[in-house]
């Protein structure tokens, strides 16, 4: 053992190789510089690197500039200097050279500079190599890698943009999106022009920056010769790369858009369930051709846009059916009453079908009565605003027929529990008498109302019941009729919860806000109107929002000045004296002593017609008016549903002359149902002025 690890190893011939050799395989020359003596010496392999033969090469650093040019041996002799003054050992750069035959040639050389022991340099000892190739693998690299660049920028683009355009609703909201700084422009495109499809045409919805739609016609023909109809016939993408393919594949397109100084163009047809709805095109003014991934890319953000693009199409039609049908429930107009001024707003959820069943309803009733109605139905599609026209159309029935506003709320819960709908629905309903200004009102699950006059806005606090449905199905259709007077000049606001009610927010709190823009709003009740729903269109949120503003206005025909009222019942003669003393005295009161008579002799004749032909109590009221024409008034109510007949009596007969003694004495007089029974009235003319004739 110890003598075989004492023997020498054999080694092989010519063993280490000198560095020669070495350089030349790896196409390297050696050079040695004296920089005293300016003696540049190179090798073999060195003169091959300079496209040199020996015999044309001097030894002289200053004729290598045969190959290397001024410029380049100024920027070396620069860096060597650099190198010796800084008292560097090395250094190292890429220069150029012109070969033998004229081409150019990337060069790379690294020097070591040699000092004496005084630190004087004395000579450079460096290689030379051929780097042309090095260099265009690296350019090929770097190229490749700012492909990959642009192409994860534009994949990331893509991304961003399909994500946005996943919350447009609207073609508005696809085309905003699309004309976004940070959206198409950031892949590259110096403007943009989008087109719908519409029977056989190609309409312009978008463009970006102004201008760019080309030609300047908002609507071009699928059939001509322009890169928007070609895609949406051949429903192909079309990449134009050149400014020289522009000109010879579209000459009627190119002299119009030369100002848009365009290089390139992708034009990308819109399609989805495989038929064009739409083209987009994207200008390029400083790019030419596309790369098969810039292909991709494109054809990728085409498809993403045509799925938000008919999503929206579809969302708009499904708006559009939706406030048809909406219109179609509401009513079409609001009736003109004298002795008001209304006006009603409605504005649709922002989410769903945009399309519910809030409501608002206006009623002309007789004797100068109006109805104001406004409810919301459980829910927010189309059974919700179903049930809403048919409940609307109840109560509209049921309010016109006369019967009382506690009446009305019952017998609407009937109907609604009827129709065998799992939806329920609040509502107020207000009768108000313009002539007096007493207003009566029922609720049924519903918000107060809330009334301004001179003092400012203050909220009615409304007796009320169960919701419409819920209260038939639960035998609790009593509702309570809490009254109040609105005099000249206020106004009485109902709405649905929709505009007071906000998430996590306090219902009081969303009244006392509404109250406050109540009060501060303009007299007008329209200006009044848009003033309270613009809040609502601004925020938007989930929930239908409709409002009723009247205000009640001094009426043309008079207004009231005195009411009175006596019940009158059947086989108590005790009531019908009271009744009788009652106009009498009001009328003398009222200083109209010169038709007393007339007046009491023709309430006493309708009164005594409830009481013989009814058997039934009677209501008489009486009422001042004052204004054009004073006038006063009569209304005699019954529960009877016959109506009186006007006929004419025997001589020797003892009845049928009490309608015509009515006829003969008042100025005007008619009937009118109410409810389940009707109110007969008569009308004097106090001051000699003209009024109406007879009703009935």
């Amino acid at each position: 053992m110890a003598d075989r690890g004492a023997s020498a190893l054999s080694l092989p011939e010519g063993w280490p190789v000198h560095p020669d050799p070495i350089l030349a395989l790896n196409h390297m020359g050696a050079f040695d510089w004296d920089l005293d003596k300016g003696l540049f010496h190179m090798d073999a392999q060195a003169h091959e690197v300079f496209d040199l033969l020996p015999e044309e090469f001097d030894g002289r650093a200053e004729s290598l500039v045969v190959r290397v040019p001024l410029s380049e041996a100024a920027r070396l002799d620069a860096l060597v200097s650099q190198s010796i003054k800084e008292g560097r050992e090395n250094y190292g750069a890429y220069f150029r050279i012109r070969c033998r035959d004229g081409t150019p040639r990337w060069t790379h050389t690294q020097g070591y500079i040699r000092r004496d022991k005084n630190g004087r340099p004395r000579r450079v000892v460096g290689i030379v190599r051929d780097a042309t190739q090095e260099l265009a693998e690296s350019a090929a690299r770097s190229a490749r890698a700012a492909q990959d660049e642009a192409f994860r920028q534009q994949t990331n683009i893509v991304q961003v943009v399909s994500a946005a355009l996943a919350h447009a609703r609207t073609v508005q909201d696809v085309t905003d999106i699309l004309k976004d700084t940070h959206g198409i422009r950031r892949l590259g495109a110096a403007s943009f022009v989008m087109g719908l499809v519409e029977a056989g045409r190609i309409r312009l919805v978008a463009e970006a920056p102004a201008g760019s739609f080309v030609p300047a016609s908002q609507v071009n023909r699928i059939d001509e010769p322009y890169p928007m109809s070609e895609v949406v016939r051949t429903l192909t993408p079309r990449f134009v790369e050149s400014p020289e393919e522009f000109a010879e594949e579209y000459p009627l397109l190119w002299p119009q858009i030369t100002h848009l100084h365009v290089a390139s163009a992708a034009y990308l047809p819109l399609i989805a369930q495989a038929r064009p709805i739409g083209v987009m095109g994207l200008l390029y003014s400083d790019r030419r051709g596309f790369s098969e991934e810039e292909r991709g890319v494109l054809v990728a953000l085409g498809g993403s846009i045509a799925q938000s693009l008919q999503r929206a199409m579809f969302y708009e039609q499904q708006k559009d059916l939706a406030q048809g049908l909406q219109q179609a429930m509401l009513p079409r107009t609001i009736p003109s009453v004298p002795g008001a001024d209304i006006a009603v707003r409605y504005r649709s959820a922002a989410l769903g079908r945009d399309i519910g069943g809030d409501w608002y309803d206006v009623i002309p009733l007789p004797g100068g009565r109006v109805g104001a109605v406004i409810g919301d139905v459980q829910g927010h599609d189309t059974h919700a605003a179903a049930v809403m026209g048919q409940l609307r159309i109840v109560l509209r029935a049921y309010a016109a027929e006369g019967h009382t506003p506690a009446a009305v709320m019952a017998r609407a819960s009937v109907s609604l529990h009827e129709l065998d709908t799992d939806r329920f629905a609040t509502c107020l309903y207000a009768e108000a008498d313009l002539s007096t200004g007493v207003v009566q009102m029922v609720r049924a699950g519903h918000v107060d109302p809330l009334v301004r006059g001179p003092g400012g806005c203050r909220r009615v606090p409304v007796a009320g019941g169960l919701p419409l449905g819920l209260s038939a199905e639960f035998g609790g259709v009593e509702y309570p009729v809490t009254t109040f007077e609105l005099d000249p000049g206020d106004t009485l606001l109902l709405c649905t919860d929709g505009l007071v009610e906000q998430p996590g927010a306090d219902l009081d709190d969303g009244m006392r806000a509404l109250a406050d823009q109540v009060c501060a709003g303009p007299d007008d009740v329209d200006e009044l109107a848009d003033r309270l729903i613009q809040p609502a269109e601004e925020r938007g949120g989930d929930d239908d929002v409709a409002l009723l503003v009247l205000r009640r206005r001094m009426p043309e025909t008079g207004r009231s000045c005195g009411r009175l009222q006596q019940h009158v019942a059947p086989g108590d003669p005790e009531s019908l004296t009271q009744a009788r003393h009652m106009i009498r005295a009001a009328v003398r009161a009222w200083g109209a002593v010169e038709r007393a008579d007339e007046v009491e002799l023709a309430a006493d004749e309708l009164m005594t017609n409830v009481l013989v032909h009814t058997e039934g109590a009677a209501i008489v009221t009486l009422r001042s008016l004052l204004g054009t024409g004073s006038r006063l008034r009569i209304e005699v109510e019954d529960s009877s549903s016959a109506l009186p007949r006007r006929r004419d009596a025997a001589w020797d007969g003892v009845s049928g002359r009490g309608l015509l003694l009515v006829e003969m004495l008042a100025d005007a007089w008619g009937v009118e149902a109410r409810g389940s029974g009707k109110v007969v009235w008569c009308e004097f003319r106090l001051d000699g002025g003209l009024i109406r004739g007879p009703t009935g």
